[in-house]
């Protein structure tokens, strides 16, 4: 098997940075050189990168009867792509003050689902977008008790209108087949729930 590329220190320059916009996010240019798999330093390259704070994404399941929660909510990035941008989606949050990611899940889950979780199992942390964000995603299932979801939620204040779903963990596997459900956390979790069920029932049961 190939051995993947370790870089050193001085394997990617940084020869000039601009900012070109500056709000909740950024937007950044890089001009900058890396190296080559063949050797030697790469022609100056600019790029530019979104500059976003890392997110927190959440799947809560009910061991005891199998189900999960989701969450239903208007995306503006789906609108004019699909027919519904109305997205089936974890529950999400951006971590933007000095919290640490499992805080956030917790009051992500309260705000978004009316959600009180319990054991937290990571799973996974991922770019969603590498080649133009540098955003990562921490992604969890969490334990709860899914005889108290439902409604709906969010903060008017920030725009939001949440739809709660409590779903067999089945139906939430068929909605990704079926690519009702279809976006990346979401899939994630849910395949990686199907792959470790056993274990996650065994833990919490």
């Amino acid at each position: 098997m190939t051995e993947t590329f370790e870089p050193g220190p001085d394997d990617v320059q940084i020869l000039r940075r601009e900012q070109c916009f500056s709000g909740f996010y950024r937007l950044e240019r890089l001009h900058l050189r890396h190296r080559l798999f063949a050797g030697g330093m790469g022609a100056e390259l600019s790029r530019e990168l979104f500059v976003r704070h890392d997110a927190v994404c959440v799947l809560p399941y009910d061991p005891r009867t199998d189900q999960v929660v989701l969450i239903e909510q208007f995306r503006v990035g789906a609108y004019g792509k699909v027919s519904n941008p109305w997205l089936i989606e974890l529950v999400a949050g951006l971590i933007d003050k000095e919290e640490q990611p499992e805080e956030v899940a917790r009051r992500e889950a309260m705000e978004e689902a009316g959600v009180t979780l319990g054991e937290l199992w990571p799973v996974t942390r991922y770019f969603p977008s590498p080649g133009g964000s540098d955003e990562q995603v921490h992604l969890y299932v969490a334990r709860c008790d899914s005889t108290t979801a439902g409604g709906v939620f969010g903060l008017a204040e920030e725009g939001e209108d949440i739809r709660v779903h409590v779903w067999p963990l089945a139906q939430a596997l068929q909605a990704v087949r079926d690519g009702r459900i279809d976006n990346a956390a979401s899939i994630i979790a849910l395949q990686w729930l199907a792959l470790n069920r056993d274990d996650v029932r065994g833990a919490w049961r």
